[in-house]
C-alpha cells in the first residue's frame, strides 16, 4: 500500500525547541514539508541554521504567540493544505509550575484550544500532542503501562498534560475527522549526533542533564541532587531517559499512522521511553564515564512535584506503532556532552 504520508504539509509548534527541532530534522528526513511556528520564549532563532545544516532543508518558520486566537486563526486561513499538526508548544518546567500555575495554565491549555477549534473546521485533521509520564503521578507498579491509572497531579504541569489530554479526547468524540495521538514521554536526553541542535535552556536549566553537562564546562559551580532518601538501591529518583532522536522518531511513527488511517480509535496513547529506569546518582557516574569529567555535586532538600520513580512499559509502542527506542544511556549523554562543548565554542 503506498504510504499516503509523503509529502504531506505538517506543522510543528515549538518546532524550535528542543524536542520540536529533533522532530523537524526527522520529518524532513521523511519526506514531510514542514511549518513552525514558535515565539521564541525558550527557543532561539538559530536553531534554523542548525536544521537546516542537517537536512539540507530550509523549514517554512513563522513567529507569533499561540495565545494569540486571531493569530492562530489567520496561520490556518492561509495554510490550508496542513495534514497534520505536531503540538509542542507549552511551558515545561516541574518546579517552575509549582511557583508559576496560572501562567503554566494559560500558556499550556489556551494555544491547545484555539488549534483544536481550527482543526474542527477542516475535512480531515491529524493531530500529535505532546504529553507526558507525569500523567501517572506515582504509579502503583513499574513499569508504567498505559492502562495506568491517571492520578492527582503533582504538579501543575503534570495538571496541564492531564487537562490537555482530556480535552482532546472529548473533542474526538464530537469531531468524527479530528484523529490524535497522545504521546507520553519519559525524559528525553540527548542531542543529534551532527551536535547541530540540542537542548539549550534558556536561564538556570531545569532538567538534569543540561544542568550536568553545564556544570562539567563550568558554567555552573555546582550540580544539586534533590534528595537521597527515597526508597530506592541508591536514594535517588529513578527515571526513564530516552535519547531525544529516539523520541522524535516515535512522532513521526505517530503521525505516519493517523496519516495513512492505521489507527484503532480516534484517540490513542502511547508510552515513549526506554523501558528502563536510571537513579538521579546512575546518570551521572555514566556521564562521569563517557566524558572523562569528574562531577561537583552534593545532595540537597527533595523538590516539590518529584514522584520516586517512573519508567515505561513500551510494549504497546513496541508492537502497534512498530517503533522502538535504539540508543543507550551512554549514548545519549555522550551525544549531550559532545553539543555542550559545540555551544562553548561559539
Amino acid at each position: 500500500m503506498r504510504d499516503k504520508s509523503l509529502k504531506s504539509k505538517i506543522l510543528v509548534t515549538g518546532g524550535l525547541g528542543y524536542i520540536g527541532a529533533h522532530v523537524v530534522v526527522e520529518l524532513q528526513k521523511e519526506g514531510f514539508e514542514v511549518v513552525i511556528i514558535d515565539d521564541l520564549s525558550n527557543s532561539s532563532k538559530d536553531v534554523l541554521e542548525g536544521i537546516t545544516s542537517i537536512t539540507g532543508v530550509v523549514p517554512l518558520f513563522e513567529r507569533f504567540d499561540l495565545k494569540e486566537k486571531d493569530l492562530v486563526s489567520d496561520f490556518f486561513r492561509r495554510h490550508q493544505d496542513i495534514d497534520g499538526v505536531i503540538h509542542f508548544a507549552a511551558s515545561k518546567a516541574v518546579g517552575e509550575s509549582v511557583k508559576e500555575p496560572l501562567m503554566y495554565y494559560n500558556n499550556n491549555i489556551s494555544p491547545l484550544v484555539y488549534i483544536l477549534k481550527e482543526l474542527q473546521k477542516m475535512k480531515v485533521a491529524n493531530f500529535i500532542f505532546s504529553s507526558s509520564c507525569t500523567v501517572y503521578g506515582q504509579a502503583d507498579s513499574l513499569p508504567i503501562k498505559e492502562s495506568a491509572p491517571v492520578k492527582a497531579a503533582e504538579s501543575p504541569y503534570g495538571n496541564t498534560k492531564q487537562i490537555g489530554e482530556e480535552i482532546i479526547k472529548d473533542t474526538c468524540k464530537v469531531s468524527n475527522h479530528i484523529k490524535a495521538i497522545a504521546l507520553r514521554y519519559f525524559n528525553p536526553i540527548g542531542a543529534h549526533e551532527s551536535a547541530q541542535i540540542g537542548e539549550l535552556p534558556i536561564g538556570v536549566p531545569q532538567n538534569l542533564v543540561p544542568f550536568i553537562t553545564q556544570t562539567a564546562i563550568g558554567l555552573r559551580e555546582h550540580l544539586s541532587v534533590f534528595g537521597d532518601d527515597y526508597p530506592t538501591e541508591d536514594g535517588t529518583c529513578i527515571r526513564d531517559y530516552i535519547h531525544v532522536v529516539d523520541l522524535a522518531n516515535a512522532h513521526v511513527a505517530a503521525l505516519k499512522r493517523l496519516i495513512n488511517k492505521d489507527n484503532s480509535d480516534n484517540f490513542e496513547v502511547f508510552n515513549i521511553g526506554t523501558g528502563k529506569g536510571s537513579s538521579v546518582l546512575e546518570v551521572i557516574k555514566t556521564f562521569e564515564e563517557v566524558s572523562g569529567q569528574n562531577l561537583n555535586y552534593n545532595i540537597i532538600d527533595r523538590r516539590v512535584g518529584d514522584v520516586i520513580a517512573a519508567y515505561a512499559d513500551t510494549a504497546k509502542a513496541n508492537e502497534v506503532l512498530g517503533w522502538k527506542s535504539k540508543y543507550s544511556l551512554k549514548e545519549a549523554l555522550s551525544s549531550a556532552w559532545k553539543w555542550e562543548q559545540k555551544v562553548r565554542e561559539k
